[in-house]
């Protein structure tokens, strides 16, 4: 069975994306774009290979991960490393406006598919090369995961208990950053392209790692200016208190932060700590920070006295942010989301439909209908080739040397 695309909408509409990256980081790029109303069109080897399709979770063979990582997108098989597959991925070239790759560095132009020969083809594609450490420099032909670009970039420091070990994430948390810088990249270098007819294209060259790395902004001044170098320290921030996780009388695990003055003020009035404000330790955030230990204790102290309900109900009443530590279970069912519809329904042709996070950001007065899940393995052939002008007998011909 095949479906068809959502219909193009958005600020994106009209931009047309080749997706030959695989696995999760250049796939979940260019799927924002297609959130945002872009042509994206899939391009995976015939056999299947792509390790996304047999990345957990899988249900009965069929790849849950790729139907929501590559939602909204047109799906084709190619291999472009055959002298046929390249020179048709050559022609796919000229009616696009974005190539998404995520090869070692090198692999392209081993391929016989440099930027130069790119862009003879189409002289103003922008070309997005996401690796895990980037064109240049002594890694650049390292193979990597998002766990290996969260420990690198320093993002894995920061996570653990004060006396353990440092800790990865249940989730390729690098692959979605290194995403979101390429949707970033690709949106603007749009803008760039429309506003300019005669603008050229250019090769964009983004580390997964220097994404990563990007995002933790004081790390380097305050090496440098104060000495310091951050590291693990449990669910306890260092650079401002409270902010923890801590428990009820009842059990329930639940994260607070109340660093501003005001806000603290009314957490201690909550708990009727009267006198904890005007303590010197607790001034202000800086002399919280240095006595956040004592700080944390004393909470504790009182947070174990009340249930959770009882407890929440206080806080919320005083405007102090918190949240009890929700799983998906509690997504689905938090009227919050629920009002939002921050799930929402794929439409799927094998499932019906598969729940996904909804498209982000929300536009007033603009209505973007769910995107379809991932495609099926060569679903969009007949229509991609087609469109080029290959008729039946060429498709079964390609198909019979594996080169779609």
């Amino acid at each position: 069975m095949v479906t068809q695309p959502s219909p193009p909408r958005g600020p994106l509409a009209g931009v047309r994306i080749l997706d030959l990256s695989t696995v999760v980081a250049g796939p979940f790029g260019a799927a924002l774009c297609a959130d945002l109303g872009a042509d994206v069109t899939k391009i995976e080897l015939p056999d299947g290979s792509d390790a996304l399709r047999k990345l957990q979770p899988v249900k009965d063979d069929m790849a849950l991960y790729w139907k929501v990582t590559n939602r909204g997108k047109r799906g084709i098989t190619l291999d472009v490393r055959k002298a046929a597959g390249r020179a048709l991925f050559l022609r796919l070239v000229q009616d696009a406006d974005v190539l998404v790759e995520n090869f070692r560095a090198g692999k392209l132009e081993e391929w016989g598919l440099d930027v130069e020969t790119l862009h003879a083809a189409n002289p103003r594609l922008v070309v997005l090369r996401l690796t895990g450490f980037g064109q240049t420099g002594p890694y650049r032909q390292r193979g990597g995961f998002a766990r290996i670009f969260e420990a690198m970039s320093g993002l894995t420091q920061l996570t653990g208990e004060a006396e353990g070990t440092p800790l990865h994430m249940n989730f390729p948390l690098g692959d979605t950053v290194a995403g979101l810088f390429a949707a970033f990249a690709i949106a603007a270098e749009m803008v760039r392209m429309r506003s300019d007819p005669e603008a050229s294209g250019v090769e964009i060259d983004l580390s997964a790692t220097e994404a990563l790395f990007r995002m933790l902004e004081p790390l380097a001044v305050e090496r440098e200016q104060l000495g310091l170098v951050r590291g693990h320290h449990g669910n306890r921030a260092t650079y401002t208190a409270p902010s923890n996780m801590y428990r009820s009388a009842d059990g329930v695990a639940f994260s607070l932060v109340a660093s501003t003055q005001p806000i603290f003020r009314r957490l201690c009035a909550a708990l009727e700590l009267g006198g904890v404000p005007d303590d010197p330790r607790f001034a202000d955030n800086v002399s919280r920070v240095a006595h956040a230990a004592a700080l944390d204790t004393l909470l504790q102290g009182a947070f174990a006295a009340l249930p959770f309900g009882l407890l929440s109900a206080r806080l919320t009443e005083a405007g102090v942010p918190h949240t009890k530590i929700y799983t998906i279970d509690d997504i689905a069912s938090d009227p919050h989301f629920i009002a939002r519809e921050a799930i929402i329904r794929l439409p799927d042709p094998e499932l019906g439909t598969v729940p996904a996070p909804c498209i982000v950001p929300r536009v007033k007065g603009r209505t973007v209908p769910a995107p379809r899940s991932g495609p099926a393995l060569g679903e969009h052939n007949e229509e991609v080739y087609g469109a080029l002008g290959l008729d039946a007998q060429t498709l079964a011909q390609l198909r019979s040397e594996q080169v779609i």
